[in-house]
């Protein structure tokens, strides 16, 4: 899968999943919503209700050193929050 590119495992995405029925994913950054749907439904089997995206700037960290000032950070990325149909689940940890 080109969209999907890994689950988002946080505690604040599995109380989601477990409180709603919703899982966080990263996604590509060029997908939509209709793409990200389709992927979704062929990788897991289920049927998805509704999808957020959102982009998460990225973040840029200073370090200070005795070499002088190192610059790094993370990347931009598209994170995807899709709501699964009641009754129906996925199971994120199986392959671990």
């Amino acid at each position: 899968m080109d969209i999907l590119i890994r689950p988002i495992i946080t505690e604040k995405a599995t109380m989601d999943s477990e409180d709603n029925n919703r899982f966080a994913f990263v996604v590509d950054r060029r997908a939509n919503k209709l793409e990200i749907k389709k992927a979704v439904e062929e990788f897991y089997g289920i049927n998805v209700e509704k999808v957020r995206t959102m982009v998460m700037p990225k973040k840029v960290s200073i370090k200070y050193t005795k070499s002088g000032m190192v610059e790094g950070g993370k990347g931009a990325y598209k994170k995807a929050i899709v709501e699964v149909r009641s009754g129906e689940t996925i199971d994120l940890y199986s392959n671990i």
